[in-house]
């Protein structure tokens, strides 16, 4: 009897529900090739919702995501919505009501995909990012005062329990262990965060010598670590870092990894209930022409898989990506300049798992 995954899909904005319909492709062949089932619910949150009603993330939708499986997002971000409302009142709600504190962000080369680093290849760009999802200065400690005046201020302060930080690192020392190199870098900047980043910094260490003497430990300062993502992309293998600086560092490794046409996430609560997503956003120019790249849904679609204890599945649908790439029929990754529309990439990946 096929087991049953029961998929909350979030198809969001713009060309989100274009993409998750292809992601969606490639769970249903991986689904018949490994003998698994999904049940998908979807809900309308997002712009469209949110210009008509007003409603970003209501408290029955909530209690229902807390009975499923895994929650398949699109994107949000829509162009008549300023920035901050849907993303602080739906995505960060998301993460925050079901503690979804890592922020998973696999930076990897495929073939056939250009980078734009001088002689680096699959070999050399292949590591992951572990992003602190919950904590720090998005939590939203702070205020402003006097505002439209001559006197006014504001105050957003980065905030850390140890026990957020113990958390996060010890995901990521368990992600370390399972790499070739057993290798796990800190990125901070505790020369100037001194209180917090000395926070980040013993703990990275206590931990790593009780619990996980076996992973070599490095740190960089989070400006250094920039600059050897470029220059030297294979002296990582696992990163682990706070919410802000990882909110800056996995859009450098998307870049060096060809784009976010390619680049998957997840938002993890390891004893719970995850989201993945594409990173790319909702795209909104490009919505309902087919010219987007569904490769990073596809992506996530299998990082989902792997999290939910389907590694044989999930990594089934890397593969078909990579012999996707391989077959030399997607020209690029850039919308419009694939050589396929979006349904015939989701197609050939279908067909290859």
């Amino acid at each position: 009897m096929a087991k049953t995954y029961k998929i909350a899909v979030l198809p969001g904005d713009g060309t989100g529900p274009e993409v998750v319909t292809e992601g969606r492709k490639v769970l249903d062949a991986a689904a018949k090739k490994f003998g698994l089932s999904f049940t998908y619910q979807e809900y309308d949150l997002g712009g469209d919702r949110y210009l008509k009603t007003g409603e970003l993330v209501p408290d029955s939708v909530l209690a229902e995501l807390e009975k499923v499986d895994s929650i398949y997002l699109g994107a949000i971000g829509h162009p008549e919505v300023k920035p901050g409302p849907l993303e602080v009142g739906i995505l960060l709600r998301l993460r925050f009501h079901v503690e979804q504190y890592i922020n998973l962000r696999p930076v990897k080369l495929y073939p056939n995909v250009e980078t734009p680093l001088k002689d680096k290849g699959p070999k050399e760009i292949n590591f992951e990012i572990i992003r602190e999802n919950c904590g720090g200065i998005y939590t939203g400690a702070g205020g402003a005062a006097h505002k439209g005046t001559p006197l006014e201020y504001a105050t957003q302060v980065m905030t850390y329990s140890r026990s957020e930080v113990d958390r996060c690192l010890r995901f990521a020392f368990q992600r370390a262990q399972k790499r070739e190199k057993k290798q796990l870098t800190l990125v901070h900047k505790m020369n100037v965060l001194t209180e917090v980043g000395d926070l980040w910094f013993r703990a990275f260490h206590e931990m790593g010598e009780k619990e996980f003497p076996e992973v070599a430990r490095d740190y960089n300062h989070v400006d250094a670590c920039t600059m050897w993502m470029v220059k030297n992309p294979e002296w990582y293998e696992t990163i682990v870092t706070a919410n802000l600086f990882g909110d800056i560092i996995t859009d450098l490794g998307a870049m060096i990894q060809g784009g976010m046409g390619i680049a998957a996430g997840g938002n993890i609560n390891p004893d719970g209930i995850s989201m993945f997503e594409p990173i790319g956003g909702s795209a909104p120019k490009y919505t309902g022409q087919k010219k987007i790249n569904p490769l990073a849904a596809i992506c996530s679609a299998g990082m989902m898989l792997e999290h939910l204890g389907e590694a044989q599945a999930g990594a089934a649908m890397e593969q078909a990506v990579v012999k996707a790439l391989e077959s030399g029929k997607i020209k690029s990754l850039s919308a419009g300049r694939m050589g396929l529309n979006t349904e015939q990439v989701g197609d050939l990946v279908a067909s290859l798992v």
